[in-house]
Parts: structure tokens; sequence; C-alpha cells
């Protein structure tokens, strides 16, 4: 039997003893009945809870795994004793009431110098009351969805999920939902995702709404308060992320390259009165399957002019069922439209700000992606033979032809090797795949200008728009110089055609040097200049 220390005993002595009666138990219950939040354990949880009874006040309560041993009962009641969350006085009570026979005689032995009288009892009326109505609270407390909308809505979101907006829309090209039900007349939804971080629609439910928190958020006041200017958005929105995020902290996971199966939608709604609220109720569930669905037939007939992140003038109507019970299958009409107008003037938002003030928060996501080449992956430049070309053309897994004839002049195809384990080259080129492919191979300057270094980045471009960090070159060292010139003098020679090999065996005997059976994928592409890009000279800023 563990005893209390000495120091501990003396502390505790000092308090003065109340004329009261406490009950104590430790019960399994629902945590949603106590606390807002959720378990980052599959243990199932127990409540330990300490009443007294005599001025009918909880003095302290916990919820602890349920394989925790008695101690964690003790630890409760000493806080309940010195530190009750109630507004009372410290002290200790006369006696205390359990039901538990194991729990009786472990305080017996704990609480032994204290002076408390520890009985068992059979029913403990006030704390049977205390966890009945905590667990009618946790069986009221609405779900995240009517139970009618949790299938139809959920698969509409994995239906926008497949669609990825953000890979043809940016976060500033907004479009409009006019809908004319359910209390809404227009929502805005406005895409997130294009850094690969946050993924997501947010359909505000005015303009107003969505360009004042722009303006905010641009402007960058030191005074302003971001979390508040966060909650006082107007929206309704659906945001996707891991099912059961049991990976490493510090390990960023790109969501599009996981199954379907790991990827969970949440729902929820914003107002500046209610602030943030993780429920959607019937008419607000109604209108959001709506506008997914509107905005789900809307991508899937106009992706071809929303390439490139492209963003013209267009409308298109559709007539949608509602799925309200008392509308006996009402067709909605709904409109679905681009603004460019807005979409110019929210941009010039952030162009303004950064003109104000060069150190301002830069809202516009990085042209700059950098989660496609896995980290330790082994590059290099260098040059495939003609005939290794085109025996890789027929036996590598996945093969990018050039649009054109490539004149087979020098010694070989310029190629970029990138060279890591299987999986993550299999993931790397899936992302390549589902971007379209790739467009380009550039060579960009840019800069430390903390450190003063001048570097060459690597820079890959999807043929979505996407720009990706390939890898970095210290600009003056000269086995890169060397490399570098003869890159560009066999792009001159193929008239600007190179490649991109895509192989495993980073971590086996192959490592640096992979063989054919090692080289994944080829894919044929075009040599760009800074200038094709446009980006200019980059700097590493420090966050």
């Amino acid at each position: 039997m563990v005893s209390l220390s000495p120091s501990t005993l003396r502390r505790l002595q000092s308090l003065p003893q109340m004329q009261s009666v406490w009950e104590g138990d430790r019960r399994l219950i629902s945590e949603d009945a106590i606390l807002d939040g959720e378990s980052d354990s599959d243990t199932p949880e127990e409540c330990i809870i300490w009443v007294d009874g005599s001025q009918g006040i909880v003095r302290a309560m916990d919820m602890v795994s349920a394989d925790m041993g008695l101690e964690a009962v003790v630890r409760t009641l000493l806080r309940a004793i010195e530190h009750p969350q109630s507004p009372t006085l410290a002290a200790r009570p006369q006696k205390i009431v359990v039901r538990d026979r194991e729990i009786q005689f472990f305080l017996r032995g704990a609480l032994q110098e204290l002076g408390i009288v520890i009985e068992y009892v059979p029913h403990l009326p006030l704390i049977d009351e205390i966890f009945r109505g905590l667990q009618e609270v946790a069986e009221s407390r609405p779900p995240q969805l009517p139970p009618r909308y949790t299938s139809s809505l959920t698969q509409k979101a994995y239906e926008i999920w497949k669609d990825a907006p953000w890979k043809r829309l940016a976060e500033h090209q907004v479009v409009a939902v006019e809908l004319n039900c359910f209390d809404v007349e227009t929502l805005y939804l406005s895409t997130l995702g294009k850094l690969g971080m946050d993924y997501g629609v947010l359909m505000y439910r005015s303009m107003e709404s969505l360009k004042q928190f722009r303006q905010r958020i641009v402007s960058h006041d030191p005074s302003d308060n971001l979390e508040e200017a966060f909650l006082t958005q107007d929206c309704l929105f659906v945001t996707f992320d891991q099912f059961d995020q049991d990976v490493d902290e510090e390990e960023e996971v790109n969501l599009e390259t996981l199954p379907l199966s790991e990827i969970q939608p949440s729902f929820g709604n914003l107002h500046p009165l209610e602030g943030l609220r993780s429920v959607l109720y019937e008419e607000e569930a109604a209108a959001v399957f709506i506008a997914l669905e509107a905005f789900h037939r809307f991508l899937r007939s106009c992706r071809s002019q929303l390439k490139d992140y492209e963003f013209p003038q267009i409308t298109r109507k559709y007539r949608i069922t509602s799925p309200a019970e008392n509308t006996k299958k009402q067709l909605i009409s709904v409109q679905v439209s681009t603004l460019p107008e807005l979409a110019q003037e929210l941009y010039e938002m952030v162009s303004e700000a950064e003109t104000d003030d060069p150190e301002t928060f830069e809202v516009e996501l990085p042209i700059l992606r950098d989660d496609l080449v896995p980290p330790k992956t082994f590059l290099s430049l260098g040059m495939l033979p003609w005939d290794t070309t085109e025996y890789l053309r027929q036996q590598t897994q996945f093969h990018q032809a050039a649009t054109d004839k490539i004149s087979q002049q020098g010694e070989g195809l310029p190629i970029v090797l990138l060279q890591t384990t299987k999986p993550k080259a299999q993931a790397m080129i899936e992302s390549l795949q589902a971007a379209g492919g790739l467009s380009g191979i550039c060579f960009n300057p840019g800069e430390d200008p903390i450190e003063g270094h001048q570097y060459d980045l690597g820079i890959l471009q999807t043929q979505d728009g996407d720009l990706y960090l390939l890898g970095e070159f210290i600009e003056d060292d000269p086995v890169h110089q060397q490399a570098k010139q003869k890159w560009e003098q066999r792009c001159q020679k193929t008239k600007g055609w190179c490649g991109l090999i895509i192989a495993m065996g980073a971590t086996g005997a192959s490592k640096g040097q992979p063989g054919f059976k090692d080289m994944m994928a080829l894919l044929e592409v075009r040599s760009l200049s800074p200038e094709d890009l446009g980006l200019g000279l980059l700097e590493l800023m420090s966050m």
C-alpha cells in the first residue's frame, strides 16, 4: 500500500475538518458528457467524482483511463480537499461514503491518519442524479449532421474531394451559387487546398463577410486579433482531414497522397454571434447539400475552362432535387457563376498590402510548393543515352512521351534523376499523374539574404499549373556549375527537350546509381527558362 508522505499528511491535517459527508465514485461514462474535446486514447474512459452531500456541490471531477489504478481516486480526492473546483474553502470531510468495497478498503489504507470515516453504502443518490444528468446531456447533444443527411452529405463531400477544385481555383477565385431557398439567397464559395495543407470549401453567406475577412487578414494590423477576425466570418464550410491522425506530429502528411478511405470530411458553421459551431442543422445541411451538388456539376462541366487557374466569366444553371422532406422531390433551380471582377478585387487587396508594407503577412498561397519531392531524395543532373532512352520508353512503369519528336542530337537526353524509396517514388508518380503530368523543368535563381548564399532552384511545373521545388543547388559550387553547363548544352542540342527519371532503391545497394530495374518513370518534358515562369529572383523568407 502506497501511503502519503509525512509533509503531505501534515499539510492535510492542518486543514479544518467539516461536519459533512462526501460521496465519491468512479464510473464508465461517455466523455462527451463531461468534455467537449475528444480523447486521444482508444482506452475507455471513466469519470471520478467527489461531491459534498451536505452542501450539494461537486468538489472535484476527473476523466481517467479505465485501466488506471485506484490511486487516481485518491488523487482526485486530495484535489477536492485542497483545491475544490466549487467556490468553497479547502477542508477535510468528517465522513466519506462509497459504493465500491475495493475503493473503501483502498481509501482506509491511504487516508488512515487523516481522521476521516470511510463507509460503504449500496447507493449514492446525489452522484446517481449527477451522472444521470450528465448522460442525458451527452445523449441529447446534436450530431454533426442531421441523421437523414449524414450519408448523402458525406458522399457529396467525397465527390468534391475527388473533383479537387483547389487544382483549378485559387482562394480568391470565388464562385457564386444562387439557391434562393432554405433562407439562403447566394453562397459565395472559396476553395482551400492550393498549398497542399488545408483542404476545404468555405461557403460565405454574403460577399461583404468574405471581403471584410480577407481585408483584415491582408492588412495584418498588429493590434488586430486574428482569432477574433476568424470568428467574425459568416459562412458554412466543409473541410477535409485525415482519419485517426496516429502519426508523428512533426511529420507533415499530404492528404492528396492518401487513399479515400483515410480522408474525413467535417462540416460546420461560422457566424459573428455564434462563433464556430461544428454542427449543421436541418436547413443548413439542405443548403450545403444543394451548393455542393451544384459546385460538383459545375466543376465537371467546366473543367477545361478552368485549366491552369484561368478564371473566365462562366454561368451555368442546374435543376437539383431538394433533399428536404417536406418538398416532395421538388426541383430547385440553381445558378452557378464565376466572379472574375471580385477575384481581381481580392487579388489586388494582397498586391496593395505588399506595396504598402513589404513585410506584410502573405495571404496568397505560395506559388512554389515543396510537397512533391520527398525529403532525403537523391538528386542529380545527367544524361541518358539514346538507346537507353528508347529502352525505358518501353519498360518503365510510367512513361510520359514528348508531344513532338525529339531530335536525337548529341550524346543523349538530358535528365534529372530523383531516387527515393519505392513507396515514395510510387506516391510521386501518382501525384504527377493526378496533376495531368509534368510540363517542364526549370532552374531559377534564388538567394538566402541572411546567409548571403546564391542558389539555383530546380523547379517542376505540372500540367495543372502548379510549381514544385525540385531541389536547391549552391550556385558557385564547381560540381553544380559543370553539371548545369552540360545540361544547358545538351538541352540546346535537343531543342529544349529533357527528361525526369523517378527511381527507387535509395536505401539499397543501388543508392546513387540506380539500374534499369530501379527506374520506375520517365517523363519527357520541356526545359524552361526563368523567363518562361516569370518568377524573378526568389528569396528565402523567415517565417
